[in-house]
């Protein structure tokens, strides 16, 4: 299927949602869906399902909907859910340890190679069978091991050194869970989750339904 050039990041936002709503309806036995009935379960309207979709092919028949299970194979194809990626985690606190305990991110394909941290009484300790290591040897373990995301849980101060660390290590996607804006070459790709502006938002838009009422 031709996929269109240039597609909007707030569609690229929504794959995932779709990808989240299919699997459910696979888990209860659901074969086929229309776009009107997939928009009263995910919330976007019927329109904006068939366009986002057609962005990436031609998935539904007139008449027939979608075969939800066809739909969510393409799906897990375009968010790249048909390989396996490796992924270090630096900063073993609180966010570091929670994002190594989700057991989610196994089942999609995302392998747990290594945890790093500066503190000597985390080092040693292992999470879910991956034992933490000092951070003075991360340069080597990406020199020895092929990694596809970085995921960063350092403070602030440090999150640039180590994204520093990760990119010159071959590391060319990283998740950026530090207050900061990173530096990064052009075939770098950052996703960046600031938990403070999320929940700012989240004030500005309940501050805005308690001035409407």
């Amino acid at each position: 299927m031709e996929r269109k050039k240039n597609i909007s990041m707030a569609v690229i936002k929504r794959l995932p949602k779709y990808q989240r709503y299919l699997r459910e309806m696979l888990n209860n036995d659901v074969a086929r869906i229309s776009s009107k009935e997939l928009s009263e379960k995910i919330g976007f309207t019927a329109s904006q399902i068939r366009q986002d979709l057609n962005c990436f092919g031609d998935f539904g028949q007139q008449g027939y909907g979608y075969n939800v299970r066809d739909l969510y194979n393409e799906i897990c194809s375009i968010l790249g859910l048909n390989r396996e990626y490796k992924e270090v985690i630096v900063g073993a606190g609180n966010i570091g340890q929670a994002i190594a305990n989700y057991t989610r991110f196994d089942k999609l394909g995302f392998s747990l190679e290594g945890i790093f941290d500066a503190n000597p009484k985390l080092v040693g300790i292992r999470i879910r069978d991956v034992e933490i290591q000092d951070i003075d040897q991360l340069k080597n373990f990406l020199m020895h091991n092929h990694i596809d995301i970085g995921i960063i849980c350092v403070p602030r101060i440090n999150a640039q050194k180590v994204c520093d660390i990760l990119v010159e290590g071959g590391v060319r996607a990283i998740w950026n869970f530090a207050p900061v804006d990173l530096i990064v070459p052009d075939d770098v790709i950052v996703e960046n989750v600031h938990l403070s502006e999320s929940i700012l938002t989240l004030t500005y838009l309940l501050n805005e339904r308690d001035e409407q009422n």
